[in-house]
């Protein structure tokens, strides 16, 4: 089990909107810089929520922005046609993982391998407005369970 903390929170958040990017790339769509923005400014004012200061903040930020590309450029091997989950990228990230064994990060590898077949099937429009029906996709097999 992954421990609930902020640090892991921010690592989903950055591995999710990381396969969501990759996705954008791979469907030559444009992806508005807003968005990107608007991410790392609320990570920015939920750690000043947290009673950080101006000097703390900046300095979470600039480590959190390293985080986030790093896992950006590391997260699949792009020289492959089908998305492949780099498992060392996610132990890096996820190492408390390895303390409850290596079946958690293949439970992750698969969670995030199916997130992303799971996105490629929506348009840009739904996945950055929200406009998911998740039963309507059940319900037509679009989705692997």
């Amino acid at each position: 089990m992954l421990k609930d903390n902020f640090e892991t929170r921010i690592n989903l958040i950055f591995v999710h909107f990381s396969i969501i990017l990759i996705i954008f790339k791979k469907s030559k769509i444009n992806f508005s810089q807003k968005v990107f923005d608007n991410i790392f400014l609320n990570i920015e004012y939920h750690i000043r929520e947290l009673g950080h200061g101006d000097v703390t903040v900046n300095k979470k930020m600039k480590i959190l922005t390293r985080i986030f590309y790093d896992i950006l450029l590391k997260i699949h091997k792009p020289d492959t046609q089908d998305f492949n989950i780099n498992k060392k990228n996610l132990e890096t990230y996820f190492g408390q993982a390895k303390n409850n064994g290596p079946q958690l990060i293949d439970n992750l590898t698969d969670y995030f391998s199916n997130f992303y077949n799971f996105c490629f099937e929506l348009t840009s429009d739904n996945m950055l407005k929200g406009k998911i029906n998740f039963n309507f996709l059940q319900k037509n097999g679009s989705t692997k369970t």
